[in-house]
Protein backbone atom coordinates (compact mmCIF):
# COMPACT_ATOMS: atom_id res chain seq x y z
CA UNK A 1 0.00 0.00 0.00
CA UNK A 2 1.32 3.44 -0.84
CA UNK A 3 1.55 5.92 2.04
CA UNK A 4 0.13 9.26 0.96
CA UNK A 5 -0.43 12.55 2.72
CA UNK A 6 -3.99 11.74 3.78
CA UNK A 7 -4.87 8.58 5.71
CA UNK A 8 -7.95 6.46 5.32
CA UNK A 9 -9.32 8.05 8.49
CA UNK A 10 -9.56 11.42 6.74
CA UNK A 11 -6.70 12.85 8.77
CA UNK A 12 -3.97 14.95 7.21
CA UNK A 13 -0.80 12.89 7.63
CA UNK A 14 2.65 14.13 6.66
CA UNK A 15 6.12 12.56 6.86
CA UNK A 16 9.42 14.42 6.59
CA UNK A 17 12.65 15.52 8.26
CA UNK A 18 12.18 18.83 10.12
CA UNK A 19 8.42 18.76 9.59
CA UNK A 20 7.75 20.00 13.13
CA UNK A 21 9.06 23.39 12.00
CA UNK A 22 6.08 23.71 9.64
CA UNK A 23 3.65 23.80 12.55
CA UNK A 24 2.54 27.38 11.93
CA UNK A 25 1.21 26.60 8.47
CA UNK A 26 -0.86 23.78 9.94
CA UNK A 27 -2.25 26.07 12.64
CA UNK A 28 -3.13 28.64 9.97
CA UNK A 29 -5.00 25.98 8.03
CA UNK A 30 -7.00 25.20 11.17
CA UNK A 31 -7.63 28.91 11.74
CA UNK A 32 -5.98 28.64 15.16
CA UNK A 33 -4.64 31.67 17.00
CA UNK A 34 -4.38 30.25 20.53
CA UNK A 35 -2.76 26.81 20.58
CA UNK A 36 -2.23 24.94 23.83
CA UNK A 37 0.97 22.87 23.66
CA UNK A 38 0.92 19.58 25.61
CA UNK A 39 3.75 17.33 26.82
CA UNK A 40 4.89 15.15 29.71
CA UNK A 41 7.14 16.58 32.45
CA UNK A 42 10.04 14.72 30.82
CA UNK A 43 9.55 16.54 27.50
CA UNK A 44 9.15 20.10 28.75
CA UNK A 45 12.18 21.31 26.79
CA UNK A 46 10.78 19.93 23.55
CA UNK A 47 7.41 21.54 24.25
CA UNK A 48 9.03 24.90 25.04
CA UNK A 49 11.03 24.72 21.80
CA UNK A 50 7.85 24.02 19.86
CA UNK A 51 5.98 26.83 21.61
CA UNK A 52 8.80 29.20 20.71
CA UNK A 53 8.52 28.13 17.06
CA UNK A 54 4.76 28.72 17.18
CA UNK A 55 5.32 32.20 18.63
CA UNK A 56 2.26 34.38 19.18
CA UNK A 57 -0.05 31.55 18.17
CA UNK A 58 0.93 29.64 21.34
CA UNK A 59 -1.32 30.67 24.21
CA UNK A 60 0.00 28.27 26.82
CA UNK A 61 1.72 25.05 27.90
CA UNK A 62 0.45 22.11 29.91
CA UNK A 63 3.28 19.68 30.69
CA UNK A 64 1.69 17.21 33.11
CA UNK A 65 0.56 14.51 30.68
CA UNK A 66 0.66 11.20 32.55
CA UNK A 67 0.74 7.52 31.60
CA UNK A 68 -2.69 5.86 31.22
CA UNK A 69 -4.45 9.28 31.01
CA UNK A 70 -5.79 9.67 34.56
CA UNK A 71 -9.07 11.59 34.61
CA UNK A 72 -7.97 13.99 37.35
CA UNK A 73 -5.06 15.24 35.24
CA UNK A 74 -7.38 15.64 32.26
CA UNK A 75 -9.80 17.73 34.30
CA UNK A 76 -6.96 20.03 35.35
CA UNK A 77 -5.82 20.36 31.73
CA UNK A 78 -9.35 21.14 30.51
CA UNK A 79 -9.67 23.88 33.12
CA UNK A 80 -6.35 25.35 31.94
CA UNK A 81 -7.38 25.17 28.26
CA UNK A 82 -10.63 27.00 29.00
CA UNK A 83 -8.91 29.62 31.15
CA UNK A 84 -6.56 30.64 28.33
CA UNK A 85 -9.31 30.33 25.70
CA UNK A 86 -7.32 27.81 23.64
CA UNK A 87 -8.72 27.16 20.18
CA UNK A 88 -6.50 24.16 19.31
CA UNK A 89 -4.25 21.54 20.90
CA UNK A 90 -0.72 20.60 19.83
CA UNK A 91 0.49 17.36 21.41
CA UNK A 92 4.20 16.62 21.15
CA UNK A 93 5.17 13.31 22.68
CA UNK A 94 4.13 9.67 22.88
CA UNK A 95 0.94 7.94 23.88
CA UNK A 96 0.64 9.72 27.23
CA UNK A 97 0.67 13.21 25.70
CA UNK A 98 -1.46 12.31 22.71
CA UNK A 99 -3.89 10.57 25.05
CA UNK A 100 -4.23 13.76 27.07
CA UNK A 101 -4.90 15.74 23.89
CA UNK A 102 -7.64 13.28 22.97
CA UNK A 103 -9.19 13.46 26.43
CA UNK A 104 -9.28 17.28 26.29
CA UNK A 105 -10.73 17.17 22.77
CA UNK A 106 -13.47 14.78 23.92
CA UNK A 107 -14.57 17.28 26.53
CA UNK A 108 -14.08 20.52 24.55
CA UNK A 109 -14.24 19.66 20.84
CA UNK A 110 -10.92 21.43 20.21
CA UNK A 111 -9.01 20.33 17.07
CA UNK A 112 -5.67 18.61 17.60
CA UNK A 113 -2.31 18.46 15.85
CA UNK A 114 -0.27 15.43 16.95
CA UNK A 115 3.53 15.38 16.67
CA UNK A 116 4.58 11.87 17.77
CA UNK A 117 7.93 11.22 19.39
CA UNK A 118 7.38 7.46 19.79
CA UNK A 119 5.83 4.66 17.71
CA UNK A 120 2.74 4.20 19.90
CA UNK A 121 0.32 4.95 17.04
CA UNK A 122 -2.35 6.51 19.26
CA UNK A 123 -2.37 9.58 17.04
CA UNK A 124 -3.93 7.58 14.21
CA UNK A 125 -6.89 6.21 16.16
CA UNK A 126 -10.26 7.49 17.43
CA UNK A 127 -9.67 5.43 20.58
CA UNK A 128 -9.07 6.87 24.04
CA UNK A 129 -8.10 4.95 27.16
CA UNK A 130 -8.66 6.70 30.51
CA UNK A 131 -7.94 5.60 34.05
CA UNK A 132 -10.11 6.38 37.05
CA UNK A 133 -10.28 4.59 40.38
CA UNK A 134 -7.55 2.16 39.34
CA UNK A 135 -9.47 0.94 36.29
CA UNK A 136 -8.64 1.75 32.69
CA UNK A 137 -11.57 2.00 30.29
CA UNK A 138 -11.50 2.65 26.57
CA UNK A 139 -13.93 4.40 24.27
CA UNK A 140 -14.13 5.18 20.56
CA UNK A 141 -15.30 8.59 19.43
CA UNK A 142 -14.56 10.54 16.26
CA UNK A 143 -14.07 13.68 18.37
CA UNK A 144 -10.78 12.38 19.77
CA UNK A 145 -9.12 11.77 16.40
CA UNK A 146 -6.40 14.39 15.71
CA UNK A 147 -6.96 16.46 12.59
CA UNK A 148 -3.28 16.48 11.61
CA UNK A 149 -0.29 14.20 12.27
CA UNK A 150 3.25 15.41 11.60
CA UNK A 151 5.77 12.56 11.56
CA UNK A 152 9.27 14.04 11.88
CA UNK A 153 11.96 11.30 11.97
CA UNK A 154 14.34 13.65 13.80
CA UNK A 155 12.04 13.48 16.82
CA UNK A 156 12.35 9.71 17.15
CA UNK A 157 16.07 9.63 16.27
CA UNK A 158 16.90 10.60 19.85
CA UNK A 159 14.45 8.13 21.39
CA UNK A 160 16.41 6.02 23.93
CA UNK A 161 17.13 2.51 22.60
CA UNK A 162 14.97 0.80 25.25
CA UNK A 163 11.99 3.05 24.47
CA UNK A 164 12.51 2.59 20.74
CA UNK A 165 12.22 -1.17 21.13
CA UNK A 166 9.18 -1.24 23.43
CA UNK A 167 7.34 1.47 21.51
CA UNK A 168 7.81 -0.38 18.22
CA UNK A 169 6.56 -3.67 19.68
CA UNK A 170 3.57 -1.81 21.11
CA UNK A 171 2.73 -0.67 17.57
CA UNK A 172 3.27 -4.16 16.14
CA UNK A 173 0.75 -5.50 18.67
CA UNK A 174 -2.01 -3.46 17.01
CA UNK A 175 -1.25 -5.01 13.63
CA UNK A 176 -0.86 -8.55 14.94
CA UNK A 177 -4.29 -8.50 16.63
CA UNK A 178 -5.87 -6.86 13.60
CA UNK A 179 -5.05 -9.97 11.56
CA UNK A 180 -7.69 -11.99 13.42
CA UNK A 181 -10.12 -9.22 14.39
CA UNK A 182 -13.80 -10.13 14.16
CA UNK A 183 -14.47 -7.13 11.92
CA UNK A 184 -11.32 -7.36 9.80
CA UNK A 185 -11.48 -6.57 6.07
CA UNK A 186 -9.08 -7.01 3.18
CA UNK A 187 -8.09 -3.37 3.64
CA UNK A 188 -7.32 -3.70 7.35
CA UNK A 189 -5.35 -6.88 6.77
CA UNK A 190 -3.29 -5.09 4.12
CA UNK A 191 -2.62 -2.22 6.53
CA UNK A 192 -1.61 -4.64 9.28
CA UNK A 193 0.79 -6.52 7.01
CA UNK A 194 2.28 -3.23 5.76
CA UNK A 195 2.85 -2.08 9.33
CA UNK A 196 4.50 -5.33 10.40
CA UNK A 197 6.73 -5.35 7.31
CA UNK A 198 7.82 -1.73 7.87
CA UNK A 199 8.95 -2.57 11.40
CA UNK A 200 10.52 -5.91 10.49
CA UNK A 201 12.59 -4.20 7.78
CA UNK A 202 13.34 -0.85 9.42
CA UNK A 203 13.56 -1.77 13.08
CA UNK A 204 16.88 -3.70 13.00
CA UNK A 205 18.50 -0.76 11.17
CA UNK A 206 17.20 1.67 13.78
CA UNK A 207 18.53 -0.47 16.65
CA UNK A 208 21.94 -0.73 14.95
CA UNK A 209 22.07 2.95 13.91
CA UNK A 210 19.60 5.11 15.87
CA UNK A 211 20.43 8.18 13.79
CA UNK A 212 19.44 6.57 10.47
CA UNK A 213 16.65 8.97 9.49
CA UNK A 214 15.59 6.89 6.49
CA UNK A 215 15.07 3.85 8.72
CA UNK A 216 13.36 6.04 11.31
CA UNK A 217 10.89 7.33 8.73
CA UNK A 218 10.22 3.77 7.55
CA UNK A 219 9.35 2.76 11.11
CA UNK A 220 7.18 5.87 11.51
CA UNK A 221 5.23 4.77 8.45
CA UNK A 222 4.86 1.42 10.17
CA UNK A 223 3.57 3.16 13.29
CA UNK A 224 1.01 5.03 11.19
CA UNK A 225 -0.22 1.82 9.54
CA UNK A 226 -0.40 -0.04 12.85
CA UNK A 227 -2.18 2.84 14.56
CA UNK A 228 -4.61 3.31 11.70
CA UNK A 229 -5.60 -0.34 11.67
CA UNK A 230 -6.14 -0.18 15.44
CA UNK A 231 -8.78 2.46 14.76
CA UNK A 232 -10.49 0.32 12.12
CA UNK A 233 -11.08 -2.97 13.96
CA UNK A 234 -11.73 -4.28 17.45
CA UNK A 235 -8.90 -5.64 19.56
CA UNK A 236 -8.84 -8.86 21.56
CA UNK A 237 -7.00 -10.74 24.32
CA UNK A 238 -3.66 -8.96 24.05
CA UNK A 239 -5.10 -5.48 24.49
CA UNK A 240 -7.44 -6.60 27.28
CA UNK A 241 -4.49 -7.98 29.24
CA UNK A 242 -2.38 -4.87 28.70
CA UNK A 243 -5.21 -2.57 29.75
CA UNK A 244 -5.69 -4.70 32.88
CA UNK A 245 -2.00 -4.69 33.79
CA UNK A 246 -1.58 -1.01 33.03
CA UNK A 247 -4.74 0.35 34.57
CA UNK A 248 -4.93 -1.86 37.66
CA UNK A 249 -1.22 -2.40 38.43
CA UNK A 250 0.22 0.79 36.89
CA UNK A 251 2.68 -1.08 34.70
CA UNK A 252 4.34 0.96 31.94
CA UNK A 253 2.31 0.83 28.73
CA UNK A 254 4.83 0.05 25.99
CA UNK A 255 6.93 -2.35 28.06
CA UNK A 256 3.81 -4.31 29.03
CA UNK A 257 2.73 -4.60 25.38
CA UNK A 258 6.22 -5.76 24.38
CA UNK A 259 6.26 -8.55 26.97
CA UNK A 260 2.67 -9.78 26.62
CA UNK A 261 2.45 -9.74 22.81
CA UNK A 262 4.22 -13.05 21.97
CA UNK A 263 2.24 -14.88 24.66
CA UNK A 264 -1.16 -13.56 23.57
CA UNK A 265 -0.41 -14.32 19.92
CA UNK A 266 0.76 -17.84 20.77
CA UNK A 267 -2.47 -18.40 22.69
CA UNK A 268 -4.65 -17.28 19.80
CA UNK A 269 -2.56 -18.99 17.10
CA UNK A 270 -3.93 -22.28 18.43
CA UNK A 271 -7.40 -21.18 17.36
CA UNK A 272 -6.66 -19.31 14.12
CA UNK A 273 -3.21 -20.39 12.87
CA UNK A 274 -3.96 -19.49 9.25
CA UNK A 275 -4.82 -15.87 10.08
CA UNK A 276 -1.49 -15.36 11.85
CA UNK A 277 0.62 -16.88 9.09
CA UNK A 278 1.77 -13.37 7.94
CA UNK A 279 3.51 -12.87 11.30
CA UNK A 280 5.60 -15.98 10.78
CA UNK A 281 6.36 -15.11 7.16
CA UNK A 282 7.38 -11.52 7.90
CA UNK A 283 9.60 -12.47 10.85
CA UNK A 284 11.09 -15.55 9.18
CA UNK A 285 9.97 -17.70 12.06
CA UNK A 286 7.87 -20.76 12.82
CA UNK A 287 4.96 -20.46 15.24
CA UNK A 288 3.79 -16.80 15.31
CA UNK A 289 4.13 -16.28 19.06
CA UNK A 290 7.59 -17.82 19.12
CA UNK A 291 8.64 -15.73 16.09
CA UNK A 292 7.59 -12.55 17.92
CA UNK A 293 9.34 -13.68 21.12
CA UNK A 294 12.57 -14.39 19.22
CA UNK A 295 12.34 -11.04 17.38
CA UNK A 296 11.72 -9.13 20.62
CA UNK A 297 14.62 -10.85 22.37
CA UNK A 298 16.96 -10.16 19.45
CA UNK A 299 15.99 -6.48 19.51
CA UNK A 300 16.76 -6.27 23.23
CA UNK A 301 13.19 -5.91 24.49
CA UNK A 302 12.21 -6.57 28.12
CA UNK A 303 10.98 -10.14 28.41
CA UNK A 304 9.49 -10.57 31.91
CA UNK A 305 6.61 -8.84 33.70
CA UNK A 306 8.36 -9.47 37.03
CA UNK A 307 10.98 -6.93 35.96
CA UNK A 308 8.27 -4.25 35.72
CA UNK A 309 7.36 -4.55 39.40
CA UNK A 310 4.35 -6.85 39.45
CA UNK A 311 4.59 -9.75 41.91
CA UNK A 312 3.74 -13.35 41.20
CA UNK A 313 1.06 -13.08 43.89
CA UNK A 314 -0.68 -10.42 41.75
CA UNK A 315 -1.22 -12.77 38.82
CA UNK A 316 -4.37 -14.38 40.22
CA UNK A 317 -5.96 -10.96 40.67
CA UNK A 318 -4.84 -9.90 37.18
CA UNK A 319 -6.48 -13.02 35.76
CA UNK A 320 -9.70 -12.28 37.63
CA UNK A 321 -9.83 -8.67 36.42
CA UNK A 322 -9.03 -9.61 32.81
CA UNK A 323 -11.90 -12.12 32.80
CA UNK A 324 -14.42 -9.39 33.67
CA UNK A 325 -16.16 -7.91 30.65
CA UNK A 326 -13.80 -9.73 28.27
CA UNK A 327 -13.16 -8.49 24.75
CA UNK A 328 -14.21 -10.72 21.88
CA UNK A 329 -11.41 -13.20 21.16
CA UNK A 330 -10.88 -15.75 18.35
CA UNK A 331 -10.09 -18.51 20.86
CA UNK A 332 -12.19 -19.09 24.00
CA UNK A 333 -10.54 -17.60 27.09
CA UNK A 334 -10.34 -19.79 30.17
CA UNK A 335 -9.11 -18.88 33.63
CA UNK A 336 -6.50 -21.64 33.55
CA UNK A 337 -5.28 -20.67 30.08
CA UNK A 338 -5.05 -17.01 31.00
CA UNK A 339 -3.26 -17.73 34.26
CA UNK A 340 -0.70 -19.92 32.48
CA UNK A 341 -0.16 -17.22 29.85
CA UNK A 342 0.49 -14.60 32.54
CA UNK A 343 2.82 -16.96 34.40
CA UNK A 344 5.02 -17.38 31.32
CA UNK A 345 4.98 -13.64 30.64
CA UNK A 346 5.80 -12.90 34.28
CA UNK A 347 8.73 -15.32 34.38
CA UNK A 348 10.14 -14.37 30.97
CA UNK A 349 9.64 -17.86 29.53
CA UNK A 350 9.10 -18.54 25.86
CA UNK A 351 5.38 -18.59 25.07
CA UNK A 352 3.44 -21.76 25.73
CA UNK A 353 -0.05 -22.65 24.55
Amino acid sequence: MAFGITSINGQKVRFGVGLRNDICSELSELGSEKALVLSTPQQVDMAMELATAIGDRASGLFTRATMHTPVDVTEEAVEHALSIQADSLVSIGGGSTIGLGKAIALRTGLPQIAIPTTYAGSEATPILGQTEGGVKKTLTDAKVLPRVILYDPELVATLPPAMTVTSALNAMAHAAEALYAKDRTDQTTELAVDGLKAFAEGFPNVVENPGDLKAREETQRGAWACGTVLGQVGMALHHKLCHTLGGSFNLPHAETHAIVLPHAIAYNAVGVPELLTPVSQILDGGEPGQALWDFAKKMGAPMALKDLGISEADLDRATEIALRNPYWNPRPITADGLRALLQNAWAGNAPGI
